[in-house]
C-alpha cells in the first residue's frame, strides 16, 4: 500500500501525536473493548466450574428476572429522577459559578475560590458518606443541632426517605461541580477578547455580555457534556449512594437505584453473575439508544453541537 495515501499516511504524518495517545488508547481498549466477549454471560446460567463458555444457555431468563421483578418500575424511576436532577442542577450551577468566577478580577481570589470548589472532587466516597452522617445524624447531626438551636424540631433524617433525593443530588453537585466549572471556565477563557471589547464599546453591560456573548459560546459545550451524561442516565451513582445510604432499608423507597438493587441481589442471591451482566447490558443498550435519540434532536437544532 502506498504510504502517501490513506490511513497509513495519516498515521505516519501525525506519528508523534498518536504515540503520545497510545498509552491512553491501550487502557481504553483493555477496559472498554476487550471485555466485550464476556457479554455472552447475560445469556448463560453461569457456573464457575464450567466457565463462561461452558455454562449452559439460559436464553433471556436473566433479563426476565429483572424486568418481571415487582421493584423494577420503582428503582428505574428513582434512577432516572436522580440522574435528571444531577444533569439539570449540576449544569445550571456549574455555568453560574463559572460565570461568577469569570467576573472576579482579582486573580488570587479567583484561584482561591476555584480551588475551594475543586477540592471535594478528590474526596473518597467513604469520606463523603461520613461527612453526610455528621451533618444529618438523627441524634447529634449538625443540621439537627442548628434546627433545635432555632427552637425547631429535630428531623429523623435516617428514617424518612422524603428528603434523600435532595441530599444525594446536593452531595453529588458539591463533589463534582468544581470539575465542571473548570471546563466551562476554559471555554470562557477561549472566547475572543475582541468580541467582549467591541460589546463594551457599544455600551453593553456585564449582564448583556453574559447573555449575548458568554452563554451562546458555552451552549455547544453544555450540549456535549449533557449528551455524555445522558448516556449514563440509566446507571445509578452507586459509589456515592451506597456510601451515604448503605443498607438502610428505610430509605430505599426514594434512594434505591438499579445499581444498588443489583448489588444487594448479588450479595443475598449467591452471586447471580448472569443476571447482573444482563442488567448492565440493558443499561448500556438503552443508554446508547437514548444518546442516539438525543444527538439526533441536537442535530436538528445545531449540527455543529452534536457529538457525531
Amino acid at each position: 500500500m502506498n504510504m502517501k495515501s490513506g490511513m497509513l499516511a495519516e498515521l505516519w504524518k501525525n506519528r508523534s501525536y498518536y504515540l503520545m495517545a497510545a498509552p491512553g488508547l491501550a487502557v481504553l481498549i483493555a477496559i472498554a473493548y476487550l471485555p466485550y466477549p464476556g457479554m455472552i454471560l447475560a445469556f448463560k446460567n453461569f457456573n464457575p466450574m464450567d466457565g463462561i463458555y461452558g455454562s449452559p444457555w439460559a436464553g433471556f431468563e436473566n433479563f426476565k428476572f429483572f424486568l418481571d421483578n415487582g421493584d423494577f418500575l420503582r428503582i428505574t424511576m428513582n434512577t432516572l429522577w436522580i440522574n435528571f436532577n444531577y444533569i439539570l442542577w449540576g449544569t445550571i450551577l456549574a455555568v453560574v459559578f463559572a460565570l461568577m468566577l469569570n467576573e472576579l478580577k482579582n486573580r488570587l481570589m479567583k484561584k482561591l475560590f476555584q480551588s475551594i470548589m475543586f477540592i471535594p472532587y478528590f474526596f473518597s466516597f467513604a469520606i463523603v458518606g461520613k461527612l453526610v452522617l455528621l451533618l444529618f445524624s438523627n441524634d447529634h447531626g449538625l443540621v439537627n443541632e442548628l434546627i433545635q438551636a432555632s427552637n425547631g424540631n429535630a428531623i429523623q433524617w435516617y428514617t424518612d426517605p422524603e428528603h434523600w433525593v435532595k441530599i444525594i443530588v446536593s452531595t453529588n453537585i458539591w463533589k463534582n461541580v468544581g470539575y465542571t466549572v473548570i471546563i466551562y471556565l476554559a471555554v470562557i477563557t477561549g472566547i475572543d477578547e475582541e468580541m467582549l471589547e467591541a460589546a463594551s464599546l457599544d455600551g453593553a453591560s456585564r449582564l448583556q455580555k453574559i447573555r449575548y456573548i458568554l452563554i451562546p459560546n458555552l451552549i455547544p459545550t453544555i450540549i456535549i457534556l449533557t449528551l455524555m451524561s445522558i448516556g449514563r442516565i440509566f446507571f445509578g451513582d452507586f459509589a456515592l449512594i451506597y456510601a451515604i445510604v448503605e443498607n438502610n432499608g428505610l430509605l430505599y423507597e426514594t434512594t434505591d437505584v438499579i445499581d444498588t438493587y443489583i448489588y444487594r441481589s448479588m450479595i443475598t442471591g449467591g452471586g447471580e453473575y448472569g443476571m447482573m451482566t444482563a442488567v448492565g447490558l440493558c443499561q448500556s443498550v438503552v443508554g446508547f439508544i437514548v444518546v442516539l435519540g438525543s444527538n439526533w434532536l441536537v442535530k436538528k437544532y445545531d449540527k455543529d453541537s452534536s457529538l457525531f
